[in-house]
């Protein structure tokens, strides 16, 4: 064309044949763009769709005119410690929840199970082994674990981040495999990790959420306000301030507040009040406490005061497994069974307070020792409180007592006898 180059002029020049590039350039992005969206779909984050998914589109019904879908049951049976009846207990409450042809029960997990490949030469990871799980509606169902147990797993399960390995759950009489698209309009999700748009205000945030949960016009904007009003994101501006000038607390609480919105049926919490002060952490508990009326929560937590104080039922997750479940009050009673009894003398009186524990107590443990000050562990069977006393009263009159106190077993060292015994 010379040292001018192309002009539009030329296109009508049949001797270039640029007019025909353009015309198959236009073709293929048209072909590669229906292809692209097609192989997103199939093959998305290992959430995918099937292959003939917009066949299956078409012969959907809305779920209103559906009946509870029967999960279905896998062959494959997990192995079950037989010292664990609570776990079993839970399994068969499941088994027999699945019989019935209609159930009130928000969620019931049957079987779940996750696996991640194995890549770059390593073996596949099973995060989540056969979680059988039934909650109620107005329950809140704590999930302890160390990291990496496979909770996180289990939630995005639940979400419909990625699919079961095997198994499956119905969330209020609909399946995640099949119906997760009407599921969303019921579910509440605080993710552990804030996802916000960092330039959109937190009332902004609010109004989307909440036409996503089908609220309009004053019914949206009482939501709204209700919602910035509960987390403490009402005062000085704060609400109409950007998400991305919120400190790590305050992008925690809006989360929190999105996950409620609309007063889901479900709602999912991973770890909501990690960052938060004690005040702010203390007012998020009334707001989960006010949730619970409403709503099935399933709440992940490494705070032990959060989880008695929030929880109806807890579940020690080690492993990818359920190693023990039951209240709070349960899971002491049954994996504590000890007091510690701490006593602090002179150095020279050491020895007169291991004999006088070692009366209360043949089996006791001592499992602190320093500077006069010991620590025992005491069976509760082995002894009466009104004995301790007595006898602390007795070793007062025989050599001076610094201070001294007895305590019950907390959910802390459940938790970390239940962790390290699995």
């Amino acid at each position: 064309m010379g040292t001018d180059g192309m002009h539009w002029e030329n296109l009508s020049d049949s001797k270039n044949g640029m007019r025909e590039v353009l015309i198959i350039m236009l073709v293929e992005w048209l072909v590669i763009l229906f292809f692209a969206y097609y192989m997103d779909q199939v093959a998305s984050s290992g959430s995918g769709k099937s292959f003939l998914f917009f066949i299956e589109k078409f012969g959907k019904k809305h779920p209103s005119s559906l009946r509870k879908p029967s999960l279905r049951r896998q062959e494959s049976k997990v192995f079950v410690d037989m010292d664990k009846p609570d776990v079993i207990q839970e399994r068969e409450k499941v088994e027999q929840l699945l019989l019935e042809p209609s159930t009130s029960h928000a969620i019931i997990c049957d079987n779940l199970k996750k696996v991640y490949p194995g890549r770059d030469g390593n073996p596949a990871k099973l995060a989540v082994r056969g979680l059988s799980l039934a909650l109620s509606p107005g329950e809140c169902f704590g999930m302890l674990g160390p990291n990496g147990a496979g909770k996180t797993s289990f939630i995005s399960m639940m979400i419909g981040l990625t699919k079961p390995t095997s198994g499956t759950a119905c969330v209020q009489g609909l399946d995640i495999q099949t119906h997760m698209e009407w599921i969303y309009t019921s579910m509440g999700v605080c993710p552990q990790h804030d996802l916000l748009w960092e330039t959109l205000t937190a009332r902004e945030h609010l109004l989307f959420y909440g036409r996503l949960k089908n609220l309009k016009g004053s019914a949206l904007k009482q939501a709204v306000e209700e919602s910035l009003r509960s987390v403490n994101l009402c005062n000085g501006g704060v609400a109409d301030k950007q998400a991305g000038k919120y400190s790590g607390g305050m992008k925690r609480r809006l989360s929190v507040a999105i996950s409620l919105i609309g007063e889901p049926k479900v709602v999912y919490m991973d770890e909501p009040s990690t960052g938060l002060d004690p005040a702010s952490r203390s007012n998020l508990w009334n707001v989960v406490k006010h949730a619970k009326q409403h709503s099935a929560i399933i709440l992940t937590t490494h705070s032990m005061e959060e989880a008695e104080a929030l929880c109806d039922r807890l579940g020690i997750f080690v492993d990818g497994s359920l190693r023990c479940i039951g209240n709070p009050k349960e899971l002491k009673g049954r994996y504590g069974g000890s007091y510690v009894f701490t006593m602090t003398t002179s150095s020279e009186h050491e020895e007169e307070v291991v004999n006088m524990v070692q009366k209360l107590s043949p089996n006791a443990e001592r499992t602190y020792h320093t500077s006069g000050t010991q620590k025992f562990e005491i069976a509760k069977h082995e002894v009466k409180i009104a004995e301790v006393f007595h006898a602390v009263e007795i070793a007062k009159s025989r050599f001076p007592v610094f201070a001294w106190g007895l305590s019950d077993t907390t959910l802390e060292d459940v938790f970390i006898k239940v962790a390290h015994g699995a």
